[in-house]
């Protein structure tokens, strides 16, 4: 295959599949760890007004699924690249990361989870996505 043709396939799967990871993880959430009480989690305007009510614990699944998807997504990515591995991880990196700040203007947040959310969940996962591509590249483990 085309190596530009495989590379931007490699970055729209890495967006596809790291989105239905992260929205997987949030689907699941609410059954794990509950809302609060009286929280409409249904709505962006439900979340918005009950935000509030809100405590850290119900910001676990959030981060997860951000850092999970990102790095699902980017792992994928650099796993399909036919060139510049690392990045084509950090593209779905850095795709998520402004999804994330987009998030924080249309859902806010408390300050903690922004910073942590913002700084933990997108490029680190993105680089050790990547570099374990790599690494595994190197030792001769590519296949699947």
């Amino acid at each position: 295959m085309n190596p530009i043709i495989k590379n931007i396939l490699a970055v729209l799967v890495g967006i596809v599949i790291g989105s239905s990871v992260n929205m997987g993880i949030i689907m699941i959430s609410g059954s794990i760890i509950a809302p609060p009480n009286g929280a409409d989690v249904t709505t962006t305007e439900g979340l918005k007004a009950s935000m509030y009510l809100f405590q850290p614990k119900h910001f676990i699944f959030p981060f997860l699924a951000h850092a999970v998807g990102t790095f699902a997504g980017a792992f994928l990515a650099a796993l399909i690249a036919a060139t510049h591995k690392m990045k084509f991880a950090f593209s779905v990196g850095i795709f998520f990361l402004l999804g994330g700040i987009a998030s924080v203007f249309m859902l806010p947040s408390p300050n903690w989870f922004t910073v942590v959310d913002l700084v933990g969940a997108y490029i680190p996962m993105a680089y050790f996505a990547g570099k374990l591509v790599v690494k595994r590249m190197n030792h001769g483990i590519s296949k699947l």
